[in-house]
C-alpha cells in the first residue's frame, strides 16, 4: 500500500513520495520538483551570501564596536543564529511546503498567528530583494568607477555624490530587471546558477584571502584584530568602554551578522521544488547557516588584517570598499570588487526566487490581496505574477535611495536592511515559539531535534529578542530625535516593521479574520477545478514531471 499512488488520472503518472506527502499536507504538485538536495542548500547559502551582507554592512560594525564587533561578534552571533536555524529545520522537516513559517504557525497555532507570520515574512523577503539588489548596484558602480568607464555619456568615474546616487539607482533598476527575467524565463537555469554560486562564494573567499595575504606589504596584528574597539556613533561620548558602550553601542554593529544570516528559510520555501524535501530542505536550512558562518568569518578576518589605513577607512565611512581600495593594489582591488559584485548578483536573484514562492504560497492560501492572480503559475510552473509583484514592490521601497545627503548617503535606504532583518526574524521565531508551546504534541518529521528542542528553542527566542532590541534604536546621534543635530536622513526607520505588524494586526481584527482561515487544501480541487496555470488546463493531482 505504501507504494501505491495517492491519485492518478489518464493524463498523469503515479505520484512519488514527495507528491504524496505534499498531498497529505493538502496541496497538489504545481511547481516543478526538479531540485536536488544540494540545489536546495545552495539557494539558502546564496541568499545568505558572505560576499553580500558582510561587505555591504561592514561599516555598521566598524563604527559601532570596531574590529571586535566583527572578529569576535561574528562567530558568537552565528552560534545563536544556528539555534534559530536548527529550530526551523525541524519544522521544515515536519511541514515541507512552500509556505514555510506562516504555514507552520497555522498548524501549530491559529490563522491569526499564521496571518502575522506570513506578512512579516513577506516584508522581510521583499526587503532582501531590495537590499541585496541595491547593495550589488553600489559595488557594481564602485567597480565601474575603478575602471573609469564612460558608457553612453554616463561617467562612472565621477566623484559627484549626487551623480553617484543616480548612477547607482540606474544600475539597481537594470539588476532588478535582470533578476525578474531570469526568474520568469530561466527557472531551470536559475537552479544551475544557485549551484554555481556555491562554488563562486567558496572560491571567491579563498581568492580574496590569498590577495589579502600576499598583496599588501604589511598587515594588522592579531591583537589589533581581536582587541581593538571603535565608537564612531557619537553616543556615549565616543568612549569604547563602560556600560553605554557594551549595552548600546556594540549591539548596533550586530546588524552585520544578523542581516547577513537571513534568508535561509529559502530552503523551506523551495521544498515543493526539491526531491526528498522532508530531509533535504531541513538540512538545507541549517547547513547554509553553518557553512556561511565559517566562510564569512574567514572573509571578515581577511578584511580586518588588510585594514591598515584606519584613518582613511573611517573617513570614507568605514565600509568594505575603502578597506579594499586602501589596503590592496589597484589590480587586486578591482579583482576583489568583481568577486563581491558577482556574488551579490547571485544572491539577489535567489532572493527573488524565495520571496516570490512565499508570495505565491500565501496567495494560494488566500492571504494576499489579489490572491486569485498571484497563485497562478505559468506553463513552466513558475509563479509569474508573484515574481512580478515582488519585483515591483522591491523597486517602490528602494525609491528613497535615489535621493541622499550631500555626501552621497542614500536617504532612508540603509534602514531597509534592518527592516528586513527584524521582519524575517519575527517570522522565524513565531512558529518556533508555537512549537515550544506544543511540546510533545508536536509530530516531528525525519529530521528532528529530539529532546534537545527545549533549550534550542528557548535560546533561539532569546536571540531574536536581542535582534529586535539592537536593530530598532538610532545608529548615530544625528539620527536621535532628542539630539540637537538630528536629521531625518540619519533616522533609523527599522521600527516601522513593528508599525507594520501592528497595522497587520488591526487589519486582521477589522475583517481579515473573516476571510483568511489558514492553509487551503488545494488537493481537494485537483479533480474538479481548472489549474491556476495560465493556460487553464485541467489540473491533475501529483502531476509532477
Amino acid at each position: 500500500m505504501a507504494n501505491e499512488p495517492l491519485l492518478t488520472s489518464a493524463a498523469s503518472a503515479p505520484v512519488g513520495d514527495d507528491e504524496r506527502e505534499l498531498a497529505q499536507l493538502g496541496y497538489k504538485q504545481e511547481l516543478h520538483r526538479g531540485w536536488s538536495s544540494f540545489t536546495n542548500f545552495a539557494i539558502s547559502f546564496t541568499i545568505i551570501s558572505v560576499l553580500a551582507g558582510p561587505v555591504t554592512n561592514f561599516s555598521f560594525a566598524w563604527n559601532a564596536g570596531g574590529p571586535i564587533a566583527i572578529s569576535i561578534g561574528w562567530p558568537v552571533l552565528c552560534a545563536f543564529v544556528l539555534l534559530v536555524a536548527f529550530s526551523m529545520a525541524e519544522l521544515t522537516s515536519a511541514f515541507p511546503t512552500a509556505g514555510g513559517p506562516y504555514w507552520w504557525s497555522a498548524k501549530l497555532g491559529s490563522p491569526g498567528w499564521s496571518w502575522i507570520t506570513g506578512w512579516m515574512n513577506i516584508v522581510g523577503l521583499v526587503g532582501i530583494v531590495a537590499g541585496v539588489g541595491y547593495g550589488a548596484a553600489i559595488f557594481l558602480q564602485a567597480t565601474l568607477a575603478d575602471y573609469s568607464l564612460n558608457v553612453l555619456g554616463i561617467n562612472f568615474a565621477t566623484t559627484n555624490p549626487s551623480t553617484i546616487l543616480h548612477e547607482t539607482f540606474l544600475l539597481f533598476l537594470i539588476i532588478l530587471v535582470g533578476y525578474t527575467v531570469v526568474n520568469i524565463f530561466a527557472d531551470r537555469l536559475l537552479a544551475i546558477f544557485n549551484n554555481v554560486s556555491v562554488g563562486w562564494h567558496v572560491l571567491g573567499v579563498l581568492v580574496i584571502i590569498g590577495l589579502v595575504a600576499f598583496v599588501p606589504s604589511h598587515h594588522q596584528s592579531f591583537s589589533w584584530v581581536f582587541g581593538t574597539r571603535f565608537n564612531n556613533t557619537g553616543f556615549h561620548g565616543g568612549l569604547t568602554g563602560g556600560l553605554g558602550f557594551w549595552v548600546y553601542v556594540l549591539p548596533l554593529g550586530f546588524i552585520l551578522t544578523m542581516y547577513t544570516q537571513t534568508g535561509y528559510d529559502a530552503s523551506a520555501h523551495t521544498a515543493e521544488e526539491t526531491r526528498g524535501a522532508a530531509k533535504a530542505a531541513a538540512q538545507g536550512v541549517w547547513r547554509s547557516v553553518f557553512y556561511s558562518a565559517i566562510a564569512g568569518w574567514a572573509l571578515l578576518l581577511a578584511l580586518l588584517f588588510a585594514a591598515t589605513n584606519v584613518k582613511g577607512i573611517t573617513t570614507a565611512g568605514g565600509g568594505a570598499i575603502p578597506v579594499v581600495n586602501l589596503g590592496l593594489s589597484a589590480w587586486a582591488a578591482k579583482f576583489t570588487l568583481i568577486i563581491f559584485t558577482v556574488g551579490q548578483l547571485f544572491c539577489g536573484a535567489a532572493g527573488l526566487t524565495s520571496a516570490s514562492r512565499t508570495w505565491y504560497a500565501f496567495s494560494r492560501d488566500r492571504g494576499m490581496p489579489g490572491w486569485g492572480l498571484f497563485r497562478r503559475v505559468n506553463a513552466k510552473r513558475v509563479p509569474l505574477y508573484a515574481v512580478l509583484a515582488v519585483s515591483v514592490v522591491s523597486l517602490i521601497i528602494t525609491i528613497p535611495a535615489y535621493f541622499g545627503t550631500k555626501t552621497g548617503v542614500p536617504w532612508a535606504y540603509f534602514a531597509i536592511t534592518a527592516i528586513c532583518t527584524v521582519g524575517l526574524y519575527l517570522a522565524y521565531i513565531i512558529p518556533v515559539y508555537l512549537r515550544l508551546r506544543a511540546g510533545d504534541k508536536f509530530q516531528p518529521g525525519p529530521w528532528s531535534l529530539g529532546r534537545h528542542y527545549k533549550w534550542i528553542n528557548i535560546g533561539a527566542i532569546a536571540f531574536v529578542v536581542l535582534v529586535v532590541y539592537s536593530l530598532d534604536g538610532p545608529t548615530s546621534t544625528a539620527g536621535a530625535p532628542w539630539d540637537h543635530g538630528f536629521t531625518w536622513t540619519a533616522f533609523n526607520y527599522s521600527p516601522l516593521v513593528l508599525v507594520v505588524a501592528l497595522l497587520v494586526g488591526v487589519w486582521w481584527w477589522a475583517g481579515a479574520k473573516n476571510r483568511y482561515h489558514g492553509p487551503v487544501r488545494t488537493i481537494d480541487e485537483a479533480e474538479f477545478e481548472p489549474s491556476p496555470a495560465l493556460g487553464g488546463s485541467p489540473a491533475v493531482a501529483g502531476g509532477a514531471e
